[in-house]
């Protein structure tokens, strides 16, 4: 089908936001979030000529130091444990492709998927979930924290990219993406809208999530040498697939690692897709409207997959994240962030002079605790040497 005359430049060929739009309602499931019925922005301003509204979100989003500085974040190992490891951008952006593989099957929007993708661990600290844990104990005077939370205020307040509104200014569905991003360690926020589900895509982001570090944390623990290719056939998903694929734990080399963890992908992700479409099916969803009101969370792994994959999960827990080595790394990481975050409250001299402005209107504690939210894990260790090693000076 042709589109009308108006939708594009006919002497070029430049397909305009009109046109994509379109496009989205021609080709996207009746379930799929479209850009032209979005709930608007915080602040009005005009939208691009060439772009849909979720494009946009995704291309601000991407432009961020926030987002920038994931790269020297921590997934499992420290940063400076090894090159060659997932950091949080990576594990964003394996996040994106899976998110966008079951989005696409779904025939839902695929821009407004990887948006929230790109956001979701926005506001993670430095150090990972260790971080996230001594931060959250340190910040008990405000309530805590929460890296939801925390990428939300980076999108709505902490980021400072235009003149006429703080943030970045991204489209309702964007923001209800990152506030009500689930997974076992990510709580959303109870007063994001309760009693209405997320879009599909949101929790297409969730599933996601899970499947993407459920195969790169095997991945990075057979390459650490923190788990062997005997003690990952103990696990009934990777025991099969092992065999299926006749992969030899006595043989077993860096291809033959890829191997396995790209087809155990590639089974989790169809099992997603496959499972969704049935549940969808089955409860009669025709609509955005169909997908707020429903009881319960509509994208999920199949049971049984579900059951497979929480094995796997557990083992991981015991055998690798629980691992001495990575207790002592995250021992060590709780013991920087304290000593920094202590010696900030006790001497906020000692902070740059934006950090003491900041805290001048949001509060001493506050301020503090954006700034080592902000930090990577490279500007903490250094921090932590400038404030204590007496041999270095600054």
């Amino acid at each position: 089908m042709r589109l009308p005359r108006e939708c594009y430049d006919t002497r070029s060929m430049l397909f305009e936001r009109a046109a994509l739009e379109q496009r989205e309602r021609r080709t996207l499931a009746p379930y799929a979030c479209l850009a032209a019925d979005s709930r608007g922005r915080l602040h009005p301003e005009a939208e691009s000529r060439y772009r849909t509204a979720f494009q946009k979100d995704r291309d601000r989003v991407v432009h961020t130091s926030a987002f920038r500085r994931l790269e020297y974040k921590t997934q499992v190992f420290i940063n400076t444990q090894g090159d060659y490891y997932r950091t949080r951008l990576t594990h964003t952006l394996e996040v994106v492709q899976v998110g966008k593989s079951v989005a696409r099957a779904l025939g839902l929007n695929e821009d407004l998927t990887e948006t929230i993708a790109l956001a979701h661990d926005l506001g993670h600290p430095p150090f990972g979930h260790a971080g996230e844990r001594a931060l959250d104990r340190l910040a008990g005077g405000i309530g805590g924290f929460d890296h939801n939370r925390q990428s939300l205020r980076i999108v709505t307040e902490l980021e400072h990219r235009y003149p006429d509104f703080p943030g970045l200014n991204l489209t309702w569905e964007a923001l209800e993406g990152i506030m009500k991003h689930e997974t076992e360690y990510d709580v959303p926020d109870a007063g994001w809208e309760p009693d209405s589900q997320p879009s599909l895509e949101a929790q297409v982001v969730n599933v996601a999530d899970e499947l993407a570090y459920n195969a790169h944390d095997l991945d990075d623990g057979l390459r650490s040498g923190h788990l062997s290719p005997m003690d990952i056939g103990e696990v009934g998903i990777i025991g099969e697939l092992m065999q299926r694929l006749q992969l030899d734990p006595m043989r077993f080399d860096s291809g033959q690692r890829y191997y396995l963890v790209r087809e155990l992908l590639g089974d989790v992700i169809t099992d997603a897709a496959e499972h969704t479409d049935q549940v969808l099916r089955e409860a009669g969803v025709e609509s955005v409207a169909d997908v707020r009101q429903a009881s319960g969370k509509l994208v999920a792994s199949s049971p049984a997959m579900g059951a497979r994959l929480a094995e796997l999960k557990q083992f991981l827990f015991d055998r690798f994240y629980f691992h001495y080595r990575q207790i002592r790394m995250t021992h060590k990481a709780d013991t920087i962030l304290e000593r920094i975050f202590r010696a900030y409250q006790a001497t906020p001299d000692m902070l740059p002079f934006e950090v003491q402005a900041q805290a001048r209107g949001l509060g001493l504690e506050q301020a503090i605790t954006d700034y080592i939210a902000g930090m990577t894990d490279r500007f903490a260790g250094e921090e932590y040497r400038r404030l204590f090693d007496p041999d270095v000076l600054t």
